[in-house]
């Protein structure tokens, strides 16, 4: 399953140190807007220390975790929903992802230019989102507009998108977003199609900086209304320090626990984003062990079992017979396969069965 979250903000908030950090890939950074010029595109493993045990368990000659995939995307400005600092390029690369990552600066320092010549975090966010509006709006005007003949004589399927389409465009012309709209799976299905930005799910990454006027650290009253504005819709958020994480990775082990300990880093900012990111999209995680491997598979949750096998084979869907199936935990406590059977631990489901976040599977074709 190919899933993608696209790395978004103003120029100069730590887009790319943070894709960096997240990937370890060397994408350029600078302090000057536009840096990146295309899209970098970096696979980033889910962490899962489930897996790792149930490796161990099996003594498996691989391990393979889930991953998700990261897209550094240069910095969009305000007009970019009109063509400025290249803004419709950036636009598409954006609406080839499956969820949005905007990345917002909430530190002060001297050093580093901010395009707005101030920081000012709720309002980079609506300078953002606006442009993200402004192009669905666009993008839902055409639509409507190739639909019109269609609504005229009557077709009842193009009826009803033109409908759900004119509740969506109602809400961003009051700068909703288009998520905001209620939609039934009919609906859903039609607005899809049109690929509309402000639909997909956001993870605002608040980004600070060692050494530096942090607002989070300061209760600054931008931070407050920041986040209070993140409260009132619901959004997700996570703070992270994206330069102490570029550097960190210079570390393994011990050594990297040992200087994150040094520049009081707690926790893993990393990590939790990523786990952040990998809940947005709403997916979980479901495991096939053995001494060959031992894999974490991604599948959207409420997949049933012959869905989630199609993460596996598309095959597995058309050919299920059954799975066998049992918790991670459980494996683990029983010591191994043959005394979870003798337990009674390994349950036969069928077709209907809906996948849990951990289930151990084996599916018979």
């Amino acid at each position: 399953m190919s899933l993608s979250v696209g790395i978004v903000g103003l120029p100069n908030v730590g887009k790319s140190t943070l894709f960096n950090a997240l990937t370890r890939k060397g994408a350029e950074t600078a302090n000057y807007p536009f840096c990146t010029i295309d899209p970098s595109v970096g696979v980033v493993t889910v962490p899962d220390e489930r897996l790792g045990q149930l490796s161990a368990f099996s003594k498996s000659q691989k391990t393979i975790p889930a991953i998700v995939e990261f897209v550094d995307i240069a910095g969009l400005v305000k007009g970019a929903s009109e063509g400025e600092g290249l803004g419709n390029q950036f636009l598409a690369n954006i609406r080839e992802t499956n969820a949005i990552g905007e990345v917002v600066r909430i530190f002060e320092d001297n050093e580093i230019i901010h395009v707005g010549g101030k920081i000012d975090p709720l309002g980079d966010v609506e300078v953002i989102n606006l442009e993200l509006v402004l192009a669905d709006l666009q993008t839902i005007t055409k639509r409507m507009e190739n639909l019109g003949r269609d609504v005229k004589r009557g077709d009842k399927a193009a009826i009803k998108e033109h409908g759900a389409l004119t509740r969506i465009r109602a809400a961003l012309e009051t700068g909703e977003l288009a998520s905001s709209v209620v939609l039934d799976p009919e609906e859903q299905k039609f607005v899809k199609q049109c690929n509309l930005l402000t639909a997909k799910p956001f993870l605002y990454i608040l980004n600070k900086k060692a050494g530096a006027k942090n607002l989070d650290e300061l209760n600054d009253e931008r931070f407050q209304k920041l986040t209070e504005f993140f409260k009132k819709r619901g959004d997700h958020y996570v703070v992270v320090d994206a330069k102490i994480e570029e550097e960190l990775n210079e570390f393994d082990g011990a050594e990297r626990k040992s200087f994150a300990q040094e520049l009081g880093v707690k926790g893993d900012g990393i990590d939790e984003l990523i786990v952040a990111a990998y809940d947005l999209l709403l997916l979980m995680t479901y495991f096939t062990t053995g001494e060959d491997e031992s894999r974490a598979w991604t599948v959207h949750r409420g997949a049933t079992a012959p869905e989630a096998g199609m993460a596996i084979h598309t095959d597995f869907k058309e050919k299920f017979i059954r799975a066998e199936v049992i918790n991670w935990k459980t494996l683990l406590d029983a010591g191994s396969y043959a005394a979870a059977r003798e337990n009674g631990l390994v349950r036969t489901e069928g077709k209907e069965y809906v996948v849990k976040d951990g289930d151990v599977i084996e599916f018979k074709i």
